[in-house]
C-alpha cells in the first residue's frame, strides 16, 4: 500500500534522526531552516530555574523547541503570535542574569501549542495569553545571529498580505541557498564526475524541505539545508528503474525517481525551482537510463491488460502513475474507481450485475436526482462552468481514509486538530450513501482498498479521534454485513475489482478519469466537468502578477485536488475477458508486477486482439523515433528481429549480415557469405536460423547458435531479390523473372544436418521480380515486376489470378491486408495502388511527389518509407497525407514492424537502423 510504505520509509529516518520532531509539525508551505542544541529555562522565583535540554528548531513561520526527554512536550511558537523577540536582559530585563546567561533568546508572545507529551499523537494542545519563554543555546556565540533570522521572519509573518508574506520568506530561503552549495565532500567516489548542481525542494506528503540537487556519473544525491532528516540522501544511478517528470501545483517542476519496477512509492521526488533545472537532470539521468533500463508507455500498458497479462488493480497503478499520481503529492494520490454498490446485504453476489456500481459515469452521476439539481446550477452558471464543487480526490480526502495510519498528516492538514467526528471515516455503507446523496461529496477511492494492509480500516494506534453525536466512539471502521473482518472485507473487494463484470467495464471509468471523457465536450456529455483549476493548463500561475491572487491560487490547486494527466484521447479499448486469464491479487503492492510482464514481442502475445492494433493503428502518426544506430557501411536491405525482440538482424548491399544486441545496444556478429550484396533477410520460426538472399543467385542459412552457414540454396540463375517463409516453405524471388517455391525440411540439430530443398513450383513472370509477399494463411502470393506488374497467384494450385499492370515503373513494395480482400502496392513512379484481390480491379490510387520505396498497413491507414527518408502516414479513406515524419538521410529501403503494432525499426540507404516507438 502506497501510503503506508511511504510512512515506513519516513519513519525508517525519524529512527535515524532520533526525535520526535518532523516536518509534519510545520503549517502548510513553511519551511525548516536551522536548529540549535539549546534548554528551554523555566523560572520559579526570581532566581529559581529549571532546564529543560532540547533542540531549537527555527523555522519560517515559527519556533519550535522539541525536549530531549518525550515526558514533555514539543513546544511550537508562530512568528505572528510573537510580540517581542530578543537576547534576554535587554531593554529593562534583568541585566545580571543577562551577563551570567549570556545565551538567552527571550520570546514573548500570545500563544502557544503543546504536541507530542509522552510522544502520544492527539490533537494539540493550545494555551493563551501572554507569556514570555527563555531559551538558552549551548553556543552563546550563535544567539545574536539567530534573534537577527527570528526578527526578519517575524516581520515576514507580520506583513498584512499573504502574498508579500511568501514573497519575502521565498527571498530568505533563496539567500539562504545561495550562500551555500553541495559539500562535494559527501560524493561516495573521488573519481565521480560532476554534471550538474542545482536548487530543489524535497517533497514529502503535505511538505517540501529546500536545499541541493547534484548528479554525477554515477549518483543523484540532495543535500537538505538543514541537514532533515539526514545530511544528503544519495541513490545510486545504477539501481534506477524509472524516473518521471511530474507536475506540482500544475507546474511542470517535479521529477520522481524510480528505484523499483512496480511500487507507487519513489525513492526521491524533487521540486525544482525552474523548469529548465528538471529537465536538464531529467536528461542527465534519462541519458544514463537508456542504456539500461526499458522504456513503458500507456500503451504498451494497455496491450497488456488487455491481454490478460496485467490485473485490473496493476493497470490502474500503472496508470496512475503514468498520469502524474503519486503518494509523495496528496493532492495527486493515486485514484481507484468505487466497485460495489451493496453494502447492506449479507453475502456478496460478484454474479450479479446489481451489485456493482455503473463504471461509465463519475461519482456525481450515478444519482439521478442529485445530477439534475446539479445540472441546472451548471445551466444558471456563469462561464468557467463547472458541473462539481468537489473533486474526487484531494488531500484531505485522502487522510479522510487513511487518518487511522497517518494521523500526525491529519493534524498537519487541519492546524492541529482531528475532524468533526460524525465527519470521520466511521463506516464503509455510510461513506458510500454519502457519496450518492451528498451535495458536495463525490469522492472515489484509493489503492488501500485493493490492497492487503488492513491497517487503515482499525484503530490500532488507540488513537482518541472524539465521540459521535450518540455518544458512539470513533474506533474501527464500520464493515458491510457481508464481510467477517478487515480481511475478507479486502479479499472480496480485490475479487470484485478482478471480476468478470469490472473487467468488462473498467474501460468506461478509464475513459472518464484518464481518457477522452475527461475534457472538453465529452466531458460534458458525460457529466464529468470540474472545476476549471483542477486540470493542466487550466490556469497559468506565471501569469499571475498579484502575489496575493497568486498564493490563494496555488493553495486552491493544491488542497481542492488536480485531474490526473490525459493519457488517452480516443475511446479506449474494452478488455477482451473470454482470452483474459484472471490475475486476483494475492499480494497487492508486495506482489511482484515484473513478473507478470510480457515483453511487446514474447509469444505470449500471440493472442493481440484486432481491437488493439486499431488503437495503435489510429496513432500511427504519433510514431517517436527511439534511438538509431549506423551499421553498415552501404543501404540496409532487409530487417529481421527475434520474438522476444532482443536481437535484430540487418542485411545490406555491404554483403554483410549483422546481429545487434537491443540490449546492450552493440553489434555482436558481422557475417559475410560472399562479396555480393545482401537484399533481404527473415528469422525461421525458432529463432535458431537466419536465411538471407543475396545477388549471387543463392539463398543462405546460418546457424546463429554455431555461428557459421548451415546450408546454401542455389535456386536462381540472377539476383535474388526477396524471399518469404511459411509452414516450412521457402518463396523467392529472383532477377531471373521467376517465384520458386521449395520445401524446406529443417535440420534436425542446427549446424549437424544439412537442410533438404525440394522445388515445388516455379511461377513465371516476363521480366524481373524485384518483391513479393504473403497474406496471413499463406494460401495468395503477390509479386511485384521490374516493368510495374502487380501479379497475384493462387499458391495451392500454383496459378495466377490476376495481373495488374498499375505502375509505370519498377514495383517497390507489395502487401496484402490483413483480411487478404486487397493488395497494396507502391512503385518508383510514386503512386500507391490499392487491388481487390476477388477481382483484380484498381479501386484506389494515391500519388506522392516522390517514391515510397516500402511501407506497412492495417487495411485503413498506411505507414510508407520515401525516397527522401521521411515517413508517411497516409488516410487511405481520405486519400490523403496525414503526417510526415523526418526520418534517414537517404531513402528508407526496409520497415518492420512488431505483432503488437507498437515498435518500428526502419532501414535506410544512409546505412542505419531506426528504432522507432508510438507514444499514446
Amino acid at each position: 500500500m502506497a501510503f503506508i510504505r511511504k510512512k515506513q520509509q519516513e519513519q525508517q529516518l525519524q529512527l535515524y534522526s532520533k526525535e520526535r520532531f518532523s516536518l509534519l509539525l510545520l503549517n502548510l508551505e513553511e519551511y525548516y531552516f536551522e536548529q540549535h542544541t539549546a534548554s528551554h529555562i523555566q523560572y520559579k522565583g526570581s532566581h529559581d530555574e529549571r532546564k529543560i535540554r532540547g533542540s531549537l528548531k527555527v523555522c519560517s513561520k515559527s519556533v519550535i523547541f522539541e525536549p530531549d526527554a518525550i515526558s514533555q512536550p514539543i513546544i511550537k511558537i508562530p512568528l505572528r503570535d510573537c510580540v517581542k523577540i530578543g537576547k534576554y536582559g535587554e531593554n529593562g530585563a534583568n541585566i545580571h542574569f543577562a551577563k551570567a546567561k549570556s545565551g538567552g533568546i527571550s520570546l514573548i508572545f500570545s500563544q502557544v501549542y503543546f504536541i507530542k507529551e509522552h510522544n502520544i499523537v492527539a490533537p494539540y494542545k493550545i494555551e493563551r495569553g501572554k507569556m514570555e519563554y527563555v531559551f538558552e543555546l549551548d553556543v552563546s556565540g550563535k544567539v545574536d545571529d539567530v534573534v537577527e533570522t527570528l526578527l526578519q521572519l517575524h516581520r515576514a509573518s507580520c506583513l498584512d498580505k499573504l502574498g508579500d508574506q511568501t514573497a519575502m520568506i521565498t527571498a530568505i530561503l533563496q539567500s539562504r541557498l545561495a550562500r551555500t552549495s553541495f559539500d562535494k565532500n559527501r560524493f561516495q567516489s573521488v573519481s565521480e564526475k560532476l554534471h550538474m548542481e542545482c536548487k530543489a525542494e524535497m517533497v514529502t506528503p503535505l511538505v517540501t524541505n529546500p536545499g541541493h540537487v547534484c548528479v554525477t556519473d554515477t549518483t543523484l544525491y540532495f543535500q537538505p539545508l538543514n541537514g532533515y532528516p539526514k545530511p544528503v540522501v544519495q541513490i545510486t544511478l545504477q539501481d534506477v528503474r524509472r524516473i518521471y517528470k511530474r507536475r506540482h501545483g500544475l507546474m511542470p517542476l517535479g521529477l520522481e525517481v524510480f528505484c523499483t519496477e512496480d511500487d507507487l512509492c519513489s525513492d526521491i521526488y524533487l521540486k525544482f525551482y525552474e523548469p529548465q533545472d528538471r529537465d536538464d537532470l531529467y536528461f542527465h539521468i534519462a541519458t544514463y537510463l537508456e542504456h539500461h533500463v526499458a522504456e513503458h508507455t500507456a500503451e504498451s500498458y494497455m496491450l497488456q491488460w488487455q491481454r490478460g497479462h496485467l490485473s485490473n488493480y496493476q493497470y490502474l497503478l500503472h496508470l496512475n502513475n503514468l498520469a502524474d499520481r503519486s503518494c509523495n503529492d496528496l493532492s495527486q494520490y493515486p485514484v481507484f474507481p468505487w466497485i460495489i454498490n451493496d453494502y447492506c446485504s449479507t453475502e456478496l453476489d460478484l454474479s450479479n450485475p446489481g451489485t456493482f456500481r455503473d463504471l461509465s459515469k463519475p461519482v456525481g452521476a450515478l444519482n439521478k436526482e442529485r445530477l439534475e439539481r446539479l445540472l441546472t446550477r451548471y445551466q444558471e452558471m456563469p462561464w468557467p462552468k463547472f458541473m462539481y464543487g468537489s473533486h474526487y480526490s484531494s488531500p484531505s480526502y485522502v487522510l479522510f481514509y487513511l487518518v487511522r495510519i497517518a494521523p500526525e498528516y491529519m493534524l498537519c492538514l487541519q492546524n492541529g486538530r482531528f475532524d468533526n467526528a460524525d465527519r470521520m471515516f466511521n463506516s464503509i455503507a455510510e461513506t458510500w450513501k454519502n457519496c450518492l446523496d451528498g451535495a458536495t461529496d463525490f469522492k472515489e477511492l484509493i489503492p488501500e482498498f485493493y490492497g492487503d494492509d488492513v491497517s487503515f480500516l482499525v484503530n490500532s494506534l488507540k488513537l482518541d479521534l472524539g465521540k459521535r453525536q450518540g455518544g458512539q466512539l470513533v474506533d474501527d471502521v464500520e464493515l458491510p454485513p457481508w464481510a467477517s473482518s478487515p480481511e475478507d472485507f479486502l479479499q472480496k473487494s480485490k475479487d470484485a475489482l478482478e471480476s468478470s463484470y469490472v473487467s468488462e467495464h473498467l474501460h468506461e471509468w478509464i475513459d472518464l478519469i484518464f481518457g477522452y471523457k475527461q475534457k472538453g465536450s465529452d466531458a460534458i456529455e458525460a457529466h464529468n466537468v470540474f472545476h476549471p483549476l483542477t486540470y493542466e493548463g487550466g490556469v497559468n500561475l506565471n501569469s499571475i502578477e498579484d502575489p496575493d491572487e497568486k498564493v490563494a491560487m496555488l493553495t486552491q490547486i493544491l488542497e481542492f485536488g488536480q485531474t490526473p494527466k490525459q493519457l488517452f484521447v480516443t475511446p479506449h479499448p474494452r478488455r477482451i475477458t473470454p482470452k483474459f486469464k484472471s490475475l486476483s491479487q494475492t499480494s497487492s503492492y508486495n506482489a511482484s508486477i515484473a513478473d507478470s510482464l510480457v515483453s511487446p514481442g514474447e509469444e505470449s502475445f500471440e493472442d493481440l486482439t484486432e481491437e488493439s492494433k486499431t488503437l495503435a493503428w489510429n496513432n500511427i502518426s504519433k510514431l517517436q523515433l527511439h534511438e538509431q544506430h549506423k551499421l553498415h557501411k552501404e543501404a540496409v536491405t532487409g530487417i529481421a528481429v527475434s520474438c522476444n525482440g532482443a536481437s535484430v538482424f540487418t542485411t545490406s548491399q555491404d554483403s554483410t549480415l549483422k546481429m545487434f544486441s537491443k540490449e546492450s545496444k552493440m553489434l555482436q556478429r558481422s557475417i559475410s557469405f560472399s562479396n555480393m550484396a545482401l537484399s533481404s533477410c527473415l528469422l525461421l520460426p525458432g529463432d535458431a536460423t537466419v536465411i538471407s538472399s543475396s545477388w549471387d543467385n543463392n539463398v543462405y542459412f546460418y546457424s546463429i547458435a554455431f555461428g557459421r552457414c548451415q546450408d546454401t540454396l542455389m535456386g536462381h540463375d540472377d539476383a535474388v531479390s526477396k524471399i518469404c517463409w511459411h509452414d516450412n516453405r521457402l518463396y523467392s524471388a529472383s532477377w531471373d523473372s521467376t517465384v520458386k517455391v521449395w520445401s524446406g525440411v529443417p535440420a534436425e540439430m542446427p549446424g549437424t544436418k544439412r537442410h533438404q530443398f525440394d522445388l515445388l513450383a516455379e511461377l513465371e513472370h516476363d521480366v524481373s521480380v524485384d518483391t513479393i509477399s504473403l497474406n496471413a494463411a499463406s494460401t495468395l502470393l503477390v509479386s511485384g515486376t521490374k516493368e510495374g506488374t502487380v501479379t497475384i497467384w493462387d499458391l495451392s494450385t500454383a496459378t495466377l489470378l490476376h495481373q495488374i499492370p498499375c505502375h509505370s515503373g519498377t514495383v517497390c513494395d507489395t502487401a496484402f491486408s490483413p483480411d487478404s480482400r486487397h493488395v497494396l502496392s507502391t512503385g518508383a513512379d510514386g503512386c500507391l495502388n490499392v487491388i481487390d484481390v476477388q477481382t483484380g480491379m484498381l479501386i484506389s490510387s494515391m500519388t506522392s511527389d516522390e517514391p515510397q520505396r516500402c511501407f506497412i498497413w492495417d487495411g485503413n491507414s498506411i505507414l510508407s518509407g520515401s525516397q527522401s527518408g521521411d515517413l508517411l502516414v497516409w488516410d487511405l479513406l481520405g486519400a490523403k497525407i496525414s503526417e510526415r515524419i523526418q526520418g534517414h538521410t537517404g531513402a528508407v529501403t526496409c520497415i518492420w514492424m512488431n505483432e503488437q503494432c507498437s515498435s518500428i525499426i526502419t532501414g535506410g540507404e544512409d546505412r542505419q537502423i531506426m528504432f522507432w516507438k508510438l507514444q499514446y
